[in-house]
């Protein structure tokens, strides 16, 4: 998945510029985000820094072999029956996974370990048809697998140990023994394939918002709460979609290869690992919240509701900066006040979903009064003087 690697692109037509997402990659993202699914779970139930630790860990391993698949479709369309059969395997991994995901950290850690390592087989097994240099970074996903299945036939501080190294390992072998090549990165393929990702993610939200109402009486406060929380998971979509993916695609296009590919890596990478973790944490919040809307939340959910907020609009700052479609100091500025709504989840979940939704609006609405000034401005200047 590094850049490091130099894949032949993906097949097409003659004169074909755009590669677009199939199918069978949006059917092995619903797979990816059941396990996302799970880690809500587990941060739900585990809401501490400890529960939090462990979703990151297991995010960040799962967030790796995501981002190879997804290169991996980027450079070799899954076109044949072999190909698709070799994705489906890898979805059988991550489904593995997901069920193994809320014990992961018990007794559940070599299931886990064993569905990764089906993920890395079937992942190699597919990309060494593009590129056969893949396999100079399969020895760091064996380990990381490894790694895991150890992991879950012990107990303790050694458990955190070794899925800590698990996820740092993999991520750093590529920059070291496989480098000189360069991904070519098709613009639309993967800003589609995120957006979509984002997408899907963005249902454990409104997931949350149905099991949060559970076994709680009809009526019109739980009517309101659950409007509250359908309106900021919808301010999280209009935050990420509403032309900014346009945008993007337009950004990657314009880049020269070696550009785009370091674009591509700390953009979709790197940056999206705030944003997905952030919808993750804002769902387990949104759990809480609207089963008790009308309610003041323990610390644990109100920090979690305005902390994944916080946490996403960071990420999507990141992401904007390195992809070059900001500006992005409005929404820096939302991601910090979005921080300052958590003590009103202690007096009243519902204010504290408001809050945020305000949050968000005015900060859009800052955004659109800015675009149009500065477009207004650029109008109104003569050629060639400067305002």
């Amino acid at each position: 998945m590094s850049s490091s690697v130099s894949p032949t692109p993906p097949p097409a037509s003659p004169g074909e510029e755009i590669y677009r997402v199939t199918t069978l990659e949006l059917f092995f993202d619903l797979v990816f985000v059941f396990a996302v699914t799970q880690l809500t779970g587990v941060l739900v139930k585990e809401l501490s820094l400890l529960g939090l630790f462990q979703v990151v860990l297991m995010f960040g391993v799962l967030w790796w072999m995501y981002s190879g698949y997804a290169w991996l479709t980027n450079m070799l369309a899954p076109s044949s029956a072999r190909r698709r059969l070799l994705i489906l395997t890898g979805m059988g991994g991550f489904f593995m996974v997901a069920l193994a995901t809320p014990t992961a950290f018990k007794d559940g850690g070599v299931v886990w370990g064993l569905g990764y390592l089906v993920l890395v087989l079937a992942h190699v097994a597919l990309f060494a048809q593009g590129n056969p240099n893949i396999l100079r970074v399969l020895p760091a996903n064996l380990l990381a697998a490894v790694l895991i299945i150890v992991a879950g036939l012990l107990d303790g501080v050694a458990v955190y140990v070794l899925w800590t190294i698990a996820l740092i390992v993999p991520i750093v072998q590529p920059y070291i023994v496989a480098p000189g090549g360069r991904f070519i990165i098709q613009a639309a393929h993967i800003v589609e394939r995120h957006g979509l990702l984002v997408i899907v993610t963005l249902g454990e939200s409104i997931i949350a918002i149905g099991i949060g109402a559970e076994g709680v009486k009809l009526d019109a406060d739980l009517v309101v709460a659950a409007l509250l929380g359908l309106a900021l998971a919808a301010a999280i979509w209009w935050t990420y979609f509403v032309n900014d993916d346009e945008r993007a695609e337009e950004s990657l296009a314009a880049a020269d290869d070696p550009s785009r590919a370091q674009m591509t890596m700390f953009g979709y990478f790197y940056a999206h690992i705030p944003v997905i973790v952030g919808v993750i944490v804002m769902a387990a919040g949104l759990k809480k919240a609207v089963g008790h809307a009308w309610e003041g939340l323990t610390v644990g959910p109100a920090v979690a509701l305005a902390g994944g907020v916080a946490l996403y609009l960071a990420g999507d700052v990141l992401y904007r900066r390195i992809v070059r479609i900001g500006p992005s100091r409005i929404r820096l500025a939302a991601a910090i006040v979005s921080l300052a709504a958590a003590p009103l989840g202690l007096w009243v979940a519902a204010a504290e979903l408001a809050a945020l939704i305000v949050v968000i609006a005015v900060a859009l609405l800052l955004e659109y009064r800015t675009r149009t000034h500065r477009t207004r401005t650029t109008v109104a200047t003569p050629a060639g003087e400067s305002t």
